[in-house]
């Protein structure tokens, strides 16, 4: 039996549209070279008023040329933990074209020590990564007193 549609369903049809707006000029952009290039700009762009209070999770989405395209600010969480979506991630990426992303979340404690579920919570996206062909480049932890851990210089990556 053949089913009619009714007319007026077909203006509750959600719309999906993509959208990356730079206002940054391609020349302009920093490169990331290192790990600290990228800590400093996730140093710089962190909010000092939380960094000691709750914990936060941030993606830097680079190009082939390993400039930055944007971040993404993905969770604010608790004192010891923060959501990550990691479909939302990889959304955020798709829709800058990003070939390469390094993850970003601090430690309220100081202690820049990686946990465990931080290093499966890393493993997890370098593998969803892997299927898109979007590079994860490395996973900074900072703290707020100065200095940081970068999973691709301790080989864990």
């Amino acid at each position: 039996m053949e089913q009619i549609i009714n007319p007026e369903v077909f203006n509750q049809i959600a719309e999906v549209e993509l959208i990356y707006r730079s206002k940054v000029k391609s020349s302009e952009r920093p490169k990331i070279t290192q790990s600290k290039d990228a800590y400093l700009i996730f140093k710089n762009r962190w909010d000092e008023n939380k960094i000691e209070l709750q914990e936060q999770f941030k993606v830097m989405f680079l190009n082939r040329a390993n400039k930055v395209l944007g971040i993404y600010e993905m969770s604010t969480g608790g004192i010891t933990s923060t959501v990550v979506d990691i479909k939302l991630i990889f959304s955020a990426a798709l829709k800058a074209c990003a070939s390469g992303l390094i993850l970003s979340h601090n430690h309220p404690s100081n202690n820049l020590k990686p946990s465990r579920d931080d290093e499966q919570l890393t493993s997890k996206i370098k593998s969803a990564g892997t299927f898109l062909d979007i590079q994860l480049m490395d996973h900074i932890i900072l703290g707020s007193e100065e200095g940081y851990y970068s999973f691709a210089d301790e080989g864990l990556l």
